[in-house]
């Protein structure tokens, strides 16, 4: 019983302090969006460095086939690996906020309304 409540008041206090919370910055986006696009080459460099060690180990396994006999072309064939590259992180240009935007259609509404002929 002690345990359901302290899960309910902790529940409770975590969701009053999140409220509380205020809006990421630009800059903040900013560095998680890097941090994303790090995180997403790192992935990248591990799969091309798992990749190039499959293939030894593909060929160290055709190699110790070949002198035993056996059927070599079971072993697995060396696939193609695309190495990533040097990590490059170009920044999504800004976009406009939506409040200019809105008073830009504000501003437009008028100019239309007068191209209309009167009766």
């Amino acid at each position: 019983m002690k345990s359901i409540f302290v899960w309910v008041a902790a529940t409770v206090l975590a969701g009053s302090a999140m409220a509380k919370l205020p809006a990421t910055s630009d800059e903040a986006k900013a560095k998680a969006a890097e941090a994303a696009a790090k995180t997403a080459h790192a992935g990248k460099v591990e799969a091309y460095l798992l990749c190039k060690s499959q293939d030894r180990v593909a060929a160290h396994t055709n190699k110790a086939a070949k002198p035993a006999a056996k059927d070599a072309k079971a072993a697995t064939p060396a696939s193609a690996c695309v190495e990533p590259g040097a990590f490059v992180y170009t920044p999504a240009p800004p976009t406009a906020p939506a409040a200019s935007a809105a008073s830009a259609a504000v501003a437009a509404a008028p100019a239309a309304v007068a191209d209309k002929p009167k009766k």
